[in-house]
């Protein structure tokens, strides 16, 4: 029997000081997935036996939903103990997804002093790097001893997100440097702080209303843990762990993932999104796709005559569409992958015109031989300037999807948009356009109509 199912079990049987002991040895991420998957009314039941340092750790992994659940159904003073045991910034991601009734309740039961803190927070525009930061950091002065530091780090470390790093302060905590638990452990008891820590002037330390996809990336070029966060005065005011940069990143790649699928990014999760709230969002993107491939289908209609006349060209329109489409998709995708990892800037745009113009012409010129190969030996096409049309029309199509695919997201970040709208499906259509018209006029110059 799966261990959930026996705590279910123990459960329905009221032996619930060994449904205590089980809970106490399972991770607290697997206690958060578990209660997850169980209805409300038990979720609550075993949520209450958990011990407040551990029910705090659970509950910061619980979905929203989840989380308001909760709030409505435990009892003041438990909300009161349960903010209390919370660090601060998962305190702040649980309120930001709360009704503003529920809320109300949560700060009415919050000290004046978490309440004021809570506040600050929620004021940081919205991601930044202030309103993801939490302030429960360890900080050090740079006069204490080595000796005298540890000892501060064991009285309050257990409160900290993390002692692995110390931060270092001066006078009105201005941040001067940082100092790691190794270096503490290994160092004299009796040196000075400032002797052993990385000043300030070698650290990477970040400010307040920096966007968090430039601190994500900040994070991985540098491999940190975590880094301090400062005001404009250069003071400590709180630091960002990896574990948050890892949310962030999560959610920025979900969201640009929905951007190229041509669909306006979800608030909530696929399963608990209503239909129409799913439709909503999708068909928006559609509209505009619908409407823009009238271009595409008046450019057809205005070469009928040409049509009418070479009836066989009509079965390559889906394989020069279909070859453009493909071509800018793989470059814009490339591209766009290349902005939000920070591998490419907007000064490489004409390195990377240079560099597709030089793709396109090897693809294109082969991808073009095959086609006329094809042509002539398995369609038994006998008309050689057909073949050539198609097959020139072709290379040309590639030429300047792969341009459009790696000019278009650079242009969009250019105009402080996201270059994740610049994806397949808007690529696609433009190429569509632009294939037809190379393909018809090209056709209509070779054959002399």
């Amino acid at each position: 029997m799966a261990l959930q199912e026996y705590i279910i079990e123990l459960l329905d049987q009221k032996k619930y000081a060994r449904v205590h002991e089980l809970l106490l040895e399972m991770n607290a991420i697997d206690v958060a997935e578990f209660l997850g998957e169980i209805p409300d009314e038990q979720m609550l039941y075993l949520f209450r036996l958990l011990p407040k340092d551990i029910s705090a750790e659970v509950f910061s992994n619980l979905d929203s939903d989840m989380q308001e659940y909760i709030i409505e159904f435990i009892t003041d003073t438990e909300i009161q103990e349960l903010i209390d045991m919370l660090f601060i910034d998962d305190t702040v991601d649980f309120i930001e997804e709360l009704p503003a009734i529920v809320v109300k309740r949560v700060l009415r039961n919050t000290s004046t002093e978490k309440r004021n803190i809570i506040n600050q927070f929620l004021n940081y525009p919205e991601d930044s790097a202030g309103s993801i930061m939490t302030i429960e950091f360890m900080d050090l002065k740079k006069e204490m001893t080595v000796g005298e530091s540890i000892e501060r780090i064991k009285q309050q470390g257990v409160n900290k997100e993390t002692v692995n790093t110390c931060y270092v302060i001066g006078p009105n905590r201005i941040f001067e440097g940082e100092v790691t638990l190794k270096d503490l452990v290994l160092a004299d008891n009796n040196k000075k702080i400032f002797e052993i820590m990385v000043e300030d002037e070698e650290l990477i330390n970040i400010p307040t209303t920096m966007d968090v996809e430039e601190v994500s990336l900040i994070f991985q070029k540098y491999d940190a843990l975590s880094m301090p966060v400062t005001d404009r005065e250069q003071r400590l005011v709180g630091i960002i762990t990896v574990d948050d940069i890892l949310d962030i990143v999560q959610e920025e790649v979900s969201e640009d993932i929905e951007k190229m699928a041509a669909i306006l990014p979800l608030e909530e999760e696929y399963l608990k999104a209503s239909a129409f709230s799913m439709a909503r969002k999708r068909v928006v993107w559609l509209l505009v796709l619908m409407i823009t491939t009238t271009l595409t289908q008046a450019i057809i209609r205005s070469y009928e005559s040409m049509l009418a006349t070479y009836v066989i060209l009509m079965a390559y329109i889906p394989m020069l569409m279909g070859t453009g489409g493909n071509s800018g998709s793989q470059s814009s995708t490339l591209i766009i992958r290349g902005l939000a990892l920070g591998d490419i800037e907007l000064k490489d745009f004409f390195r990377i015109i240079w560099k597709e113009l030089r793709v396109a012409l090897i693809v294109g010129f082969f991808l073009a031989v095959v086609n006329f190969i094809k042509m002539y030996l398995i369609d038994n096409i006998n008309n050689i300037f057909i073949i050539i049309s198609v097959s020139v029309s072709l290379l040309i199509t590639v030429f300047v999807a792969k341009i459009v695919g790696g000019s278009l997201p650079i242009i969009a970040k250019k105009l402080k948009l996201d270059p994740a709208i610049m994806a397949a499906p808007l690529i696609t259509t433009i190429v569509d356009a632009v294939t037809v018209l190379i393909y018809f006029s090209f056709s209509m110059w070779l054959l002399n109509l």
